[in-house]
């Protein structure tokens, strides 16, 4: 590319070795902006540029308000005791099958990610409850801990999410339609999970040993029965808080606020409301919050200097060494994304690289309109970074999980355990590129 890119490939490099020192990195995409401002003699005026937009697009957005409220809605349902009362359910109705115990967790992972979204909450919480039951009944350790992972991990896709909500504010497009957009790839991860599992219960029985839960009811109509009733408020909360998105009563953070008052109300409910809760939850969702919001403002700086010294022209002319072919540009993205997935948490991807990429996108032509194009794209690559959570070495999924497993379930074994559904999930997202509608369908027909 000539020595008019060394500048930006340079700064590229000191961002991966920051980050790799193991500095908080929303001070390492400041420092590196910053150090490159000065090391080029960019003028101190236009340093003025990133304060603006930090000011104008992070501390004055009203949309990312969502965040913490939905954030909060997260950790005070955790609290709740919903889960711990669902999967007991789950397991009782599914009592008898090979597998039983690990559909219950799935379908869990399904149901929790539409409730809460917070990653690192499910896996610990899902991994306490199910993993030592798991395997005391004799099931595989590395699909009991692979699955736990996996599903844990689905609340970073299915709405409410937070990474849709920064994905939105990145792209310019609606939050409504993003959540809208991932009902379909999420519940199409989840059918492949529980495909999954199917065909392993069907030709390898030994590994998911059938296992009555202890003290469950005594007949399939009373499983159905409490089935029915704890599914009852967490369904209730999806409804209030997709439902006021979907017909337009209430704008995605607005629907977070009531999200987080229902919440509450069912932990209240539960009788697992108090001051000590209550503190732990507001204390949790700052540190969250300060850690995404200081991340994107570290990466506004680090944008800013990135494309006055010619870095978005540098990728620019990278991709269009694939030419004509759209495709061959976005699977280039997505591969690059894939790998940037086993070394940087998705907010780093979403806030650095997304913004480099989105206007190469959105100038191709996939046949879609430029405002579906953008959806398509911000779902696939959600697809795309839930992998994130899974790959060594630092799939955080699988860290969270290793903090709480039992004597005897090493990292080995949940990296190995990880392996199909990891597959499962590129599976996903080859569909969701080859099949567009598994998106934009839901939206499509909400526009009607």
């Amino acid at each position: 590319m000539g020595d008019a890119y060394l500048l930006p490939i340079l700064m590229l490099i000191g961002l991966m070795a920051g980050i790799f020192s193991g500095y908080p990195v929303a001070f390492v995409l400041a420092g590196v902006g910053l150090l490159f401002a000065f090391a080029s003699g960019v003028p101190m005026l236009f340093l003025s540029l990133g304060v603006s937009r930090i000011h104008s697009g992070i501390l004055t957005n009203w949309l990312l308000i969502a965040i913490p409220l939905f954030v909060f809605m997260g950790l005070m349902l955790e609290r709740s005791g919903v889960a711990q009362r669902l999967l007991r359910s789950l397991a009782s109705l599914f009592r008898g099958l090979p597998g039983g115990y690990a559909f219950a967790v799935a379908i869990i992972g399904i149901v929790m990610a539409a409730s809460t979204g917070i990653i690192g909450a499910s896996v610990v919480l899902m991994g306490m409850m199910a993993l030592p039951t798991m395997l005391k009944n004799g099931y595989d350790a590395r699909i009991s801990t692979g699955l736990i992972a996996s599903s844990g991990t689905l609340g970073i896709l299915i709405p409410p999410s937070v990474m849709l909500i920064v994905l939105g504010d990145q792209l310019r497009v609606s939050v409504g339609d993003l959540f809208m957009g991932a009902v379909g790839p999420g519940l199409l991860l989840g059918l492949l999970y529980i495909g999954f599992l199917t065909f392993v219960a069907i030709f390898q029985p030994h590994r998911m040993p059938a296992a009555k839960p202890e003290g469950g009811p005594s007949s399939m109509a009373e499983a159905l029965f409490d089935l029915t009733r704890d599914l009852l408020a967490p369904v209730a909360l999806i409804v209030a808080v997709l439902g006021t998105i979907v017909t337009g009563i209430a704008t995605p953070t607005e629907s977070a606020a009531i999200g987080a008052l229902g919440a509450m109300i069912l932990a209240l409910m539960s009788g697992n409301l108090n001051l000590a809760v209550f503190t732990d939850a507001l204390r949790d969702t700052t540190k969250t919050t300060a850690m995404i919001i200081f991340v994107m403002m570290g990466a506004t700086v680090f944008s800013v200097i990135f494309r006055k010294l010619g870095g978005d022209q540098m990728v620019m002319d990278a991709f269009s060494l694939h030419g004509d072919n759209p495709y061959a540009v976005l699977l280039t993205i997505m591969a690059l994304v894939f790998v940037l997935g086993f070394f940087l948490e998705w907010v780093e991807i979403s806030l650095v690289v997304v913004p480099i990429v989105a206007p190469i996108v959105a100038g191709l032509d996939f046949g879609l309109p430029r405002e579906q194009t953008l959806i398509w794209f911000a779902i696939a690559l959600s697809v795309n970074l839930q992998t994130s959570f899974l790959t060594p070495p630092f799939g955080y999924a699988l860290f969270y999980l290793r903090g709480i497993a039992p004597k005897g379930v090493g990292i080995g074994t949940i990296y190995r355990g990880i392996i199909p559904f990891v597959i499962l999930q590129l599976i996903a997202l080859t569909m969701v590129i080859l099949w567009p509608q598994i998106t934009l369908w839901l939206p499509g027909y909400l526009a009607q």
